[in-house]
């Protein structure tokens, strides 16, 4: 399993910019409903089990996403930014694990590419 883009999901990281805690991204395309997320590093590793954001995105291409880490947001901070389906199609983010790695919406995956990459904050 690895990280990256897919031919029908994909995440533009080239331009991601940063207003206080606000990160925006030129271009996020998924097939399918779902959401872009974010989950922080600890201990120097990404920590899926947590998110510290996360932006509703329609199906297919998603133009300027802003995504708002409540939290706040330091320069060259790491995050891993990935998309996740919304499995329901209720509009609400079901960040409940249903298995040990899994939550009810799922990781969108290409093969065994999971659409995410790691990102240091702008």
């Amino acid at each position: 399993m690895g990280t990256g883009n897919g031919e029908k999901n994909w995440i533009v990281l080239e331009g991601v910019t940063r207003e206080h805690s606000v990160l925006s991204f030129k271009e996020v395309q998924i097939d399918g409903n779902g959401w872009l997320v974010m989950h922080p590093f600890e201990g120097g590793a990404p920590n899926g089990d947590k998110y510290v954001a996360y932006t509703y995105l329609e199906s297919g291409k998603n133009e300027n996403v802003q995504i708002d880490v409540l939290k706040g947001v330091d320069s060259a901070e790491m995050f891993i930014v990935m998309l996740h389906r919304d499995g329901n199609e209720n509009r609400v983010f079901d960040f409940i694990f249903i298995d040990d790695q899994n939550v009810m919406d799922r990781a969108v995956f290409e093969g065994s590419t999971m659409i995410g990459h790691v990102i240091a904050a702008p």
